[in-house]
C-alpha cells in the first residue's frame, strides 16, 4: 500500500517503513507525527481519491533532524562586470513512515 501525502508545500508518494526528508517540522527526535493531509491512496485493488479518503492518516516518526548540503546560487550578467554568488543549506526533518491508514470503506 501507498499513499501520497502533502507537507511543507511538497507532495511525497510514501511505503510503509520508507525513510524520507522533508521540509524541517516541529518535532523532537523520536516522537511520532501523524499527517491527515492525504491524496491518494493505492494497493492491489486500485486507487482511492476525494471522500473515499475521509479520516486517512500515514503516521511516521522522527529520525532526526539536520542540514541539506551546500547548494550553489550563482547570478552572472554576460559584459556587464556582474557575478553574485550565494549559497543555501536547507533545514530538514528525516522521517521513518510507520503506517498507512485508509479512509473509509463503503
Amino acid at each position: 500500500m501507498y499513499a501520497v501525502l502533502v507537507t511543507g508545500g511538497k507532495q511525497y508518494r510514501v511505503m510503509q517503513g520508507e525513510t524520507l526528508r522533508v521540509e524541517l517540522l516541529e518535532a523532537d527526535a523520536g516522537s511520532e507525527l501523524t499527517f491527515d493531509n492525504v491524496l491518494m491512496l493505492g494497493d492491489a485493488d486500485g486507487i482511492k481519491v476525494g471522500d473515499a479518503l475521509k479520516g486517512a492518516t500515514v503516521t511516521a516518526k522522527v529520525v532526526g533532524h539536520g542540514r541539506a548540503d551546500k547548494g550553489r546560487i550563482v547570478k552572472f550578467r554576460r559584459r556587464k562586470h556582474h557575478r553574485k554568488q550565494m549559497g543555501l543549506r536547507q533545514h530538514y526533518t528525516e522521517i521513518q513512515i510507520t503506517g498507512i491508514a485508509g479512509g473509509k470503506t463503503k
